[in-house]
């Protein structure tokens, strides 16, 4: 993380979304200032509705701020939306396959749109699919496979275009805990072997604690109630969590 510049800079960023029926406006994001350093993992906690996927929005530029400055690679997202192609690779919640596609096809796909050569391409895509273990499902469709090996073919097609820059919206909060439990530890080895800067969005502290170099929690309307850096041993784990209990219970006590 010797580059001074932030892959991704939040600043004073709000974000407002219009609603009808004389409901009034909704604040999703409140005055949300950070930055990312390139190399780093940063996991994004909160419960549900805290304003998490608001935010990935912005990063991945598929909304604007309503004031303030988004600025990924020294661009912004929203703005420049065709200079980020290739620049970022996305897991979801869910494995978002094409189920009239093989796995190969699968992470093929980011591959064909950024032109890559063919042969160029499938060697690149059946790499990644050995390094997450599916070689020999190249040619299975989405359908024979497990719930885990899905999630394992989204994961390689966002590394297939050598992304910059990895958003991660709890991609595996839909697996079982054990088959979690294991894809988490893989894709951490990856993204520190292959130096990616990640934003990982999830509700589990563990996981979050697991994942990060560095957690950010957020309150409702998604604004920063507490920044930690992980720990490295089982006390410096026990502590971050019993903090990161103690500001989570704080907003529910919130009038």
């Amino acid at each position: 993380m010797a580059d001074t510049q932030p892959v991704i800079r939040f600043r004073d960023v709000n974000k407002v979304f219009r609603r009808g029926n004389g409901r009034g406006d909704l604040l999703a994001v409140d005055r949300l200032s950070f930055e990312i350093a390139k190399g780093e993992i940063v996991a994004v906690l909160g419960k549900t509705g805290c304003g998490k996927s608001t935010m990935f929005n912005l990063v991945s530029g598929l909304i604007e701020p309503t004031s303030g400055m988004v600025e990924v690679i020294g661009h912004d997202p929203f703005r420049e939306f065709a200079f980020f192609r290739g620049k970022i690779g996305i897991i979801f919640q869910n494995d978002r396959l094409m189920p009239w596609r093989t796995a190969l096809d699968n992470v093929l796909l980011g591959l064909e749109i950024l032109d890559v050569a063919r042969e160029r391409a499938e060697a690149v895509a059946r790499g990644w699919l050995a390094r997450l273990g599916l070689s020999g499902h190249e040619n299975d469709y989405p359908h024979a496979l497990s719930g885990g090996m899905r999630q394992r073919v989204s994961i390689a097609r966002a590394f297939a275009v050598e992304p910059e820059i990895l958003l991660c919206d709890e991609p595996f909060s839909a697996l079982d805990e054990m088959t979690a439990r294991d894809l988490r530890a893989e894709f951490l080895r990856l993204v520190q072997q292959n130096g990616k800067t990640a934003v990982f969005v999830t509700h589990h502290i563990n996981e979050a604690i697991e994942i990060g170099d560095r957690i950010l929690v957020f309150h409702r309307p998604a604004r920063i109630a507490l920044e930690i850096h992980r720990g490295r041993n089982p006390d410096d784990e026990r502590h971050a969590r019993e903090q990161i209990l103690q500001v989570l219970a704080l907003e529910d006590a919130a009038p």
